[in-house]
């Protein structure tokens, strides 16, 4: 199954985070707890955020941020942790479109949901008074919808995009999933077409909805500066910037990625951004929104308290 005869890939072989054997272990033990700290913190957001002091828009938006967290390094994770102990490091074709379809689904479906959650913060800090009427829960259900059927279809279009190209060896994939940029490697014909394809649909994807909740922040800020009370402004600076730090972390990590997909960067170096992207950032969030946010952390203690009594 090599290059040479042009045999058609069956399966792959993932060469995981490190080939080195002595950072085996190690990586396992790190990697399964970063892991356990983001379905611990993420289930946490969720189950927090169906109290009834925080049902609103921006809670229900955090509560699928989290989802979305939990599912992607679900998809990822526990592949990589097989590879980082096992001898057999080999994934099936369909295991491999399964997952890339998976990854960008989610991927380009928080990236949407980002935006969502920009708008929800520009309502509610521009327009108050118009705030329980414009982000309704049937606007709030039709704002996820379009996300999803969004990161669907961004989805469904590379996935099979990635796979209409001739994969013809080695089937070895430098990486710890199938992502887009180690897959193009494995390409017997040109990819520069497809290459200029998926720097659009960064752009698309990644670019203009950080273009967009960066003009939300901008009117934002502006509104925020007006209000006399300073407790109200810190409240508000705090909330749009545990949000915008998120964003931040997303965008750097996913444009140095997907905009240079054959670039001169290391792939060493796209592996350590794709762990960030699908494993740490998924770890952060549930940290930034809780321990900048005075109403999750009185709903935690209220919760602790009761689980004390009991």
């Amino acid at each position: 199954q090599d290059a040479g005869n042009h045999t058609l890939l069956t399966e792959f072989v993932l060469s995981g985070l490190s080939s080195r054997p002595e950072l085996q272990h190690l990586l396992f033990f790190t990697i399964c707890f970063v892991y356990s700290m983001t379905l611990l913190g993420n289930l946490l957001i969720c189950v927090l955020t169906v109290h009834p002091t925080l049902h609103t828009p921006m809670y229900f938006f955090l509560r699928v941020l989290s989802f979305l967290d939990i599912s992607t390094a679900s998809v990822v994770v526990p592949k990589m942790l097989v590879t980082l102990l096992s001898e057999d490091r080999r994934i099936s074709y369909l295991g491999c479109v399964t997952q890339l379809y998976c990854v960008v689904f989610l991927a380009a479906t928080e990236w949407f949901l980002l935006a969502a959650m920009a708008l929800d913060r520009f309502v509610a800090v521009c327009w108050p008074l118009r705030y329980a009427a414009v982000m309704s829960p049937r606007a709030c259900l039709a704002l996820l919808l379009l996300c999803c059927c969004s990161g669907k279809v961004v989805s469904v279009l590379q996935t099979a995009w990635v796979f209409t190209l001739s994969l013809c060896g080695p089937r070895r994939i430098n990486y710890f999933f199938c992502d887009i940029p180690p897959l193009l490697v494995l390409s017997c014909t040109d990819t520069s077409p497809y290459e200029k394809q998926l720097i659009a649909a960064t752009v698309l994807v990644i670019l203009t909805p950080f273009c967009l909740i960066l003009l939300s922040y901008a009117c934002i800020i502006s509104s925020i500066l007006k209000i006399s009370s300073a407790e109200s402004r810190h409240k508000a600076f705090s909330t749009c910037s545990s949000h915008l730090t998120v964003v931040t972390l997303y965008c750097a990590s996913g444009t140095l990625i997907y905009l240079q997909p054959k670039s001169s960067n290391s792939q060493e170096a796209k592996k350590i951004l794709a762990l960030v992207y699908t494993t740490v950032i998924p770890t952060l969030n549930p940290l930034i929104y809780s321990l900048r946010n005075k109403e999750v952390k009185e709903v935690l203690i209220r919760v602790v308290a009761v689980l004390m009594k009991k």
